[in-house]
């Protein structure tokens, strides 16, 4: 959480090119979130967050700014589409579920760390049980030297173990019953707790024996799991888990533009739209919402919306929610430099996703950088001629470039295959030139 917002945004560099003002925007916010942090708890509750609006066209960099943005800072993070919520009385999810989503990926993530602080204990503990297994116990009242000799058999073992020398070999494990968790977090979590009543029910009358023979490789993971269960507190990890989702959570509401009520469509519009923007209101300005795992306020959640806002626009939502996003950040649609950059400059860029996977045909697949440049080129007429898609263009122009040299990879075993821009001309200017074939195929 520590970085400043200029770390911050030569981070977001690195996989989103362009669209300076959304990075700006969203690292201020997230860097307003830590100084709240440092301050008094009165103070702190005082100071809500400031929710963005980003308003851009489809494939522009949205969604991808707070998916790596949630990754870097590893704070609890979910992303959801606002049409697939529907107002009380339809059927469809319950928006209520969005925070009992955050809080399952808020307890994913402290889970993940207290194993990697426990590392140590796990492993020895499932080493230990294993070598049990392997090497039967010194009978009582044997003598020092046997008892020296075993020591020095039972650390040989534990090396074995380890490295997995032993993995082909089949050990009895006494099977624990699995405990089967209830994460629809549509429910509400009174209906989880009766179903997980009646899973501890049929448990019990279908007890069997518990010991299985099993693989030292397989089990390894099952006293992964029982070392867990047994070294970290389950309800430390929830209230910790309730804490992180509470202060640090950030929900990534997509498609917010689908639920506005534009004048253009009126007619046709779903009765509900207006109906999940009234009951997103007071998730987003802050209510207190029921789990499984406690009870959640949504007040510091950091709520990011997005939309492309082509058939309707912001302030067809209702007054109240737009109070509710006080940033507002406008995302440029992309130029052929920006696609151009796309391609050669962002980290595991899609030409390198390309040349690893023909790689593993034993071919060497080479993009000269004037084909590059010729893929965006062809891929900003396209947007311009048809739908704009920014950045996903790039997906259907490079996989009608590279559909036959693909089909055909395995002829090229061991030889290098140049992707020139006189083959991108040969493969789309017919496509992009037809308006109609344009619309179908690209």
């Amino acid at each position: 959480m520590n970085l400043t917002p200029k770390e911050i945004v030569e981070y977001l560099d690195n996989y989103v090119i362009g669209q300076k003002d959304a990075k700006k925007t969203i690292a201020l916010a997230l860097r307003t979130r830590y100084r709240r942090m440092q301050l008094n708890q009165e103070l702190q509750n005082e100071i809500m967050p400031k929710n963005i609006l980003m308003i851009g066209s489809t494939g522009v960099g949205k969604t991808e700014i707070s998916r790596r943005l949630a990754k870097m800072m590893k704070v609890p993070f979910i992303k959801v589409e606002a049409s697939k919520y529907t107002e009380v009385g339809f059927v469809g999810r319950d928006v209520e579920s969005m925070i009992r989503d955050l809080v399952v990926n808020a307890i994913s993530i402290v889970k993940e760390e207290k194993e990697e602080q426990n590392k140590e204990k796990i492993q020895n503990y499932i080493t230990n049980k294993i070598v049990e297994k392997l090497l039967p116990p010194l009978p009582e009242g044997a003598s020092q030297s046997k008892k020296d000799d075993y020591q020095r058999l039972l650390e040989a073992m534990e090396k074995r173990v380890e490295s997995g020398e032993m993995d082909d070999k089949t050990i009895e494990l006494e099977m624990d019953k699995i405990h089967v968790e209830f994460d629809d977090t549509n429910l509400p979590p009174e209906m989880v707790k009766v179903q997980e009543s009646f899973t501890k029910i049929f448990a019990n009358i279908n007890k069997e024996d518990g010991k299985k023979e099993v693989l030292v490789k397989d089990a390894k993971n099952i006293l992964k799991r029982e070392a867990m269960n047994k070294l970290i507190d389950t309800n430390t990890i929830n209230t910790q888990a309730l804490k992180r989702a509470q202060d640090g959570g950030i929900i990534f509401l997509d498609e917010i533009d689908k639920i506005a009520l534009s004048e253009k469509s009126q007619g046709r519009n779903d009765p509900s739209k207006e109906g999940v923007q009234r009951d997103l209101l007071p998730i987003v300005e802050g209510s207190s919402v029921t789990t499984k795992y406690g009870v959640i306020e949504t007040d510091h959640i950091l709520f990011i919306a997005a939309g492309a806002f082509h058939v309707s626009k912001p302030s067809d939502l209702i007054p109240e929610l737009q109070g509710r996003f006080p940033l507002r950040v406008e995302l440029e649609s992309l130029t052929q430099e920006s696609l151009y950059q796309i391609l050669t400059q962002t980290q595991n860029s899609l030409l390198k996703q390309y040349e690893a996977l023909l790689g593993v045909e034993g071919m060497k697949l080479v993009f000269e950088d004037e084909a590059i440049h010729t893929i965006a080129k062809l891929a900003h007429t396209a947007n311009e001629t048809t739908e704009d898609i920014g950045a996903r263009r790039l997906h259907t122009v490079l996989e009608k470039v590279l559909e036959d040299i693909s089909f055909n990879a395995d002829q090229y075993n061991g030889k290098e295959y140049k992707i020139t821009s006189e083959l991108v001309h040969e493969k789309l200017d017919t496509v992009v030139d037809d308006d109609d074939l344009s619309r179908y195929i690209l």
